[in-house]
């Protein structure tokens, strides 16, 4: 239900203003619209749509400014969104109020190779970014699953990650500075207002707070980043393992022996049987419970000695073992590994697959009973459900499969999301890793945080009195 007061605010005369602002063809109040504007990939916002009042589309970052000005002057909450591939309802209206749309502010401002940065605005999409930064040998490492999809705004709002986070880290770690307009349209430049230093400790660290707030404390509109050089070499290890634990083990044993592959990647059975369904002839083992993918990078001598290591510290555990470092066939089994989200809803015929308790995290050292007990909770309910994920540093995600149609199964799902968010908790880990928060984890904040909640909810009181920037998401305040 919107929120009358709220509602009362948008009237004539600040629908006049954003037409003032944005140009009346990016001020946007129809149906047709708002419907549109009510979604992300999210499990929640299918079943719980929500619509904003009026959706604008910004191309500076002093659009941004005036319409956040405005909204605070009104009291009007106020909604940042790139291209809404989250999980989480973050990027969608909690109150009615005014969606921000950024994916418009898509250009790569600079690429300043010699200093081995980059700056960018938020709408650019990961994937071009890195097409763009391949004649200069550089890359930004962060690589979700979303890659060709997703915005670089919405990985640092949400401090994403992705497959090779195990070696390089997540987004915060590439994040030099940023534009940011703050709740009350008030423009500040973090990290430096005119630095392109690759460090700094001047100053509070104010970047790396707004990382990962999820848009609750102010809206990035752009964003200096580092870079790294594309290595010369990769190469693929394939392995399968009989039970889930042996997976488990063996990751433990890789790091045990000190190696550092750039990658570590895992999928059961449920995940290879779906990809072979999608993809016949992607050759993988299915006589298992469970399949490992591991990447090591760098010079060719050094990934051939990496590899060889690495073969004698997993033969213990695994029934089957491939290498390669040739590029067509390492991409080959890359891209049975990316094809797992959208093929396990094959699993099950008329099958949905639900992203619901997809993103937890675990010590290391939990892996193993943590694996199992995913499935022993997915049997509880008769939910057919794949693991997998970036397994080289705890982060899992489950894919239940249901049928929409199906009563039982939409309020066991639903339970069994409950259960592996707990689950998480209960191995001293983490309810989501690179996903983020907002709508659907945000009843989990207390008990994973505990006292640091009240911290976390004094900054936002503090930075945004009135509470129009994001309301809702992240158990912050209403």
């Amino acid at each position: 239900m919107k929120d009358t007061m709220i509602s009362s605010l948008l009237d004539d005369k600040v629908i006049t203003r954003l037409k003032e602002i944005f140009g009346a063809d990016r001020v946007m109040t129809g149906k047709t619209d708002m419907i549109t504007y009510s979604y992300d990939a999210s499990f929640e916002t299918q079943l719980h749509p929500r619509e904003p009042e009026v959706a604008v589309i910004a191309l500076s970052t002093e659009e941004v400014s005036e319409c956040v000005k405005l909204a605070n002057d009104y009291q009007i909450p106020v909604y940042p969104r790139g291209a809404a591939t989250g999980q989480t309802g973050g990027a969608v209206s909690t109150k009615g109020g005014i969606m921000i749309d950024l994916s418009k502010m898509n250009r790569i401002v600079e690429i300043d190779y010699k200093n081995m940065q980059a700056i960018i605005e938020p709408g650019v999409v990961q994937n071009d970014l890195n097409e763009a930064l391949k004649p200069y040998g550089l890359r930004f490492p962060p690589d979700p699953g979303s890659a060709n999809m997703c915005t670089i705004g919405g990985m640092v709002a949400n401090n994403s990650s992705g497959l090779r986070a195990v070696k390089y880290g997540v987004t915060r770690h590439y994040v030099l500075g940023m534009e940011v307009v703050l709740p009350t349209g008030e423009v500040i430049v973090t990290g430096g207002a005119k630095s392109k230093a690759l460090k700094s400790v001047s100053g509070y660290d104010l970047a790396h707070l707004l990382i990962g707030s999820e848009g609750t404390l102010g809206i990035m509109t752009r964003l200096r980043l580092k870079l790294l050089p594309l290595p010369v070499t990769r190469g693929i290890v394939l392995c399968s393992f009989e039970q889930l634990e042996q997976a488990g083990e063996a990751v433990n044993a890789v790091f045990s022996s000190g190696l550092q592959p750039s990658a570590i990647e895992i999928m059961d059975f449920n995940c290879t049987k779906a990809v072979k369904m999608m993809k016949p002839e992607i050759d993988l083992p299915l006589d298992c419970e469970a399949v490992l993918v591991f990447e090591v990078d760098g010079a060719k001598e050094e990934v051939t000695s990496q590899v060889n290591r690495l073969k004698k510290v997993v033969e213990p555990y695994t029934n089957f073992l491939r290498f390669s470092d040739e590029p067509d066939e390492c991409e080959q089994l890359w891209q049975a590994r990316k094809l797992v989200g959208a093929s396990v809803g094959l699993l099950k015929p008329g099958g949905f697959r639900v992203y619901g308790g997809e993103d937890i995290c675990v010590p290391i050292s939990r892996l193993p009973e943590t694996l199992r007990a995913i499935h022993n909770i997915a049997e509880k309910y008769g939910i057919v459900c794949g693991i997998y994920g970036h397994v080289g540093d705890g982060n899992m995600h489950t894919g239940p499969v249901i049928n929409r149609n199906n009563e039982l199964e939409m309020t066991n799902v639903q339970k069994m999301i409950d259960d592996i968010h707990e689950l998480a908790i209960e191995m001293e880990g983490t309810t989501t890793a690179e996903h983020g928060v907002g709508l659907v984890r945000a009843k989990y904040m207390d008990l994973e945080h505990g006292a640091a909640m009240d911290v976390m909810r004094a900054i936002k009181k503090t930075l945004d009195p009135n509470n129009i920037l994001n309301p809702g998401k992240m158990a912050l305040p209403n």
